[in-house]
C-alpha cells in the first residue's frame, strides 16, 4: 500500500515508519522534512492545496496534533487550531480523493473521559475536561458527521503510549526512581492502562490490511498496572530495590492540600492524577482484528521502553 502519515517525524510516526515501511510505501506530511530511511518523501501542509501536489495513496494515518500540556501553559485556541482544524483539513482531503480508502485518526482516551469509574469502553458518552480532550472530541465529531459508505474510517483512543524514543511522564518517573527517591503513595493501589508502541503498530497494520468495520476503537495493552507495579518494573530495569512507602492516604491528602496552597509540586490535582484508576478495555479492537490477545505483554513492553531510557 501507499500510505500518507501526518506528524510522521514524531515518536509514534517514527515507530510506525519502522514497522510499516518494509511492506508499504510511506509518504510523510509534517512541519519538518528531514530525510529518513523508510520515508519516500515528506511534504509540507501547503501541498494539500496544490493539484497533484501529493502522490495518490491508499490510506492516511493522521497523527499530527497538539499533545496534552501537563503544565497547562498552552492557550486553548492552539489545541483547536491544531487538533480540530488540521484534522478537518486532512479529512476533507481524504474525502475528496476517491483512491484513498482508509483513514486512521489518532484521538485520545482523554477525549472520552478525564476520569474512569470501572472500565472505559467505546460506548461511553464523551465527557472530556479541558481543551486537549475537547479539541479531540470536536475532531471526532466532524469525522463522524462526514462518513461515506465506500471508505473505512477508524478513530483510535489510545491510553498512554510508550516505547523507545518516548519523552513524557514515564521518563520523569524513571528519573525520580533512578535517583533513589522513595515513592510515598504506595497506599493508593490504582490501576492504569498503558499502550506499548509495538501493540499499537500491530493494530495499525491490522486496520490497514484487514476488512475492519468503520468505528471508534480504544487502544491499550491487555493488562492494567498499578503505579506501584510500574515502579517495581523501573527498579527491575535499573537493578535496584523498590522503595515504596505506604503512608496513610489521609496524611498524603493533607500534604497535597498544603502543597496546593503553597504552590508546591504535590497539590490535590497532581495527587489525583498520580493515584486515580484509568482502565480502558481493548476488547472491541481485538474482536475486530480476530485476535484473543495483543502480541506484547504489558510488562514486556514496559521493559523495552525502560531499557531505551538507559
Amino acid at each position: 500500500m501507499k500510505i500518507l502519515i501526518t506528524g510522521v517525524h514524531g515518536f509514534v510516526g517514527s515507530n510506525l515508519v519502522k514497522a510499516l515501511s518494509k511492506e508499504h510505501t510511506i509518504y510523510g506530511l509534517d512541519i519538518i522534512s528531514p530525510i529518513k530511511e523508510g520515508i519516500r518523501y515528506t511534504f509540507s501542509w501547503d501541498y494539500l492545496d496544490r493539484d497533484g501536489g501529493i502522490p495518490d495513496v491508499d490510506a492516511i494515518i493522521h497523527l499530527a496534533g497538539k499533545a496534552h500540556d501537563t503544565k497547562n501553559e498552552a492557550a486553548a485556541d492552539v489545541y483547536f487550531k491544531v487538533n480540530t482544524d488540521l484534522t478537518k483539513k486532512i479529512y476533507d482531503y481524504f474525502l475528496a480523493h476517491d483512491s484513498i480508502k482508509k483513514f486512521i485518526f489518532f484521538s485520545t482516551a482523554k477525549a472520552a473521559a478525564d476520569k474512569v469509574d470501572g472500565i472505559l469502553t467505546e460506548d461511553v458518552v464523551p465527557t472530556p475536561v479541558g481543551p486537549y480532550g475537547e479539541s479531540k472530541i470536536a475532531a471526532e465529531k466532524y469525522i463522524q458527521e462526514h462518513l461515506v459508505a465506500d471508505k473505512q474510517v477508524y478513530i483510535l483512543r489510545p491510553c498512554m503510549i510508550h516505547g523507545p524514543g518516548n519523552k513524557g511522564n514515564l521518563n520523569l518517573l524513571y528519573g525520580v526512581v533512578k535517583k533513589g527517591i522513595p515513592w510515598p503513595l504506595g497506599a493508593f493501589e490504582n490501576r492504569r492502562t498503558f499502550t506499548s508502541i509495538e501493540n499499537l503498530c500491530f493494530v495499525i497494520s491490522g486496520l490497514l490490511t484487514k476488512d475492519v468495520p468503520t468505528g471508534i476503537y480504544n487502544m491499550g495493552d491487555d493488562e492494567a498496572l498499578s503505579t506501584n507495579e510500574l515502579i517495581e518494573e523501573i527498579c527491575k530495569s535499573l537493578g535496584k530495590k523498590a522503595h515504596i512507602w505506604k503512608l496513610p492516604k489521609g496524611l498524603m491528602t493533607g500534604i497535597a492540600k498544603i502543597g496546593g496552597a503553597l504552590h508546591l509540586p504535590l497539590d490535590p490535582e497532581r495527587l489525583r492524577k498520580l493515584t486515580e484508576d484509568y482502565v480502558s478495555s481493548n476488547a472491541k479492537i481485538k474482536k475486530a482484528l480476530g485476535v484473543e490477545k495483543m502480541p506484547v505483554d504489558a510488562r514486556v513492553g514496559l521493559q523495552k521502553t525502560l531499557e531505551s531510557f538507559k
